[in-house]
């Protein structure tokens, strides 16, 4: 989707077209812990029955498909709960606009995808925060307090729940 919207944005028919692009939470392992398990176990055991053959069959797949476009992708680090990073993005994305939850969603991505990063890490937070133009002391003190835009993030949650949302869109950022 966002390799899309780049190639359009950068065509002569852009011109006469404004939009942008609103996040809306999703969580795709909303019963996963806070403090999660290692990714590539968890992606073996879940999705292909415990098989390493299978498994490496994936990650192949899936780096072809990442360098085709720019990604190193690490198959490694912690799948965890990322109510967090959802609280983060709605917070910012109704504070700041559309364009600083998509670079807040671009830093998530590429430091999940890419670096290890655990996704609902403060560390992590701060740094996609930071990443998209937030005053670090800001964003420590938004992601320090664990109920700011908590209940106001669920409802969202559960809104796309009841509108049949069952799947994420998008794509790990190019670099």
């Amino acid at each position: 989707m966002l390799s899309a919207l780049r190639q359009f944005r950068s065509s002569s028919s852009s011109k006469n077209v404004n939009f942008s692009v609103k996040y809306l939470p999703h969580q795709l392992y909303p019963e996963a812990s806070k403090d999660g398990e290692d990714k590539y176990e968890w992606y073996k055991k879940s999705k292909y029955n415990d098989s390493e053959e299978k498994m490496q069959m994936y990650e192949t797949l899936m780096s072809t498909y990442g360098k085709q476009v720019g990604i190193e992708f690490d198959f490694h680090g912690t799948v965890a709960n990322t109510l967090d990073a959802h609280r983060l993005i709605q917070h910012y994305q109704e504070e700041l606009g559309p364009e600083v939850a998509d670079k807040i969603v671009k830093s998530l991505y590429d430091q999940y995808f890419t670096r290890r990063a655990h996704p609902s890490a403060s560390e992590t937070l701060v740094k996609a925060a930071t990443a998209a133009g937030i005053d670090k002391a800001k964003a420590e003190a938004f992601v320090a307090d664990e109920y700011e835009g908590l209940q106001e993030t669920k409802l969202l949650l559960r809104e796309q729940m009841s509108n049949g949302i069952d799947s994420v869109s998008g794509e790990a950022p190019v670099q």
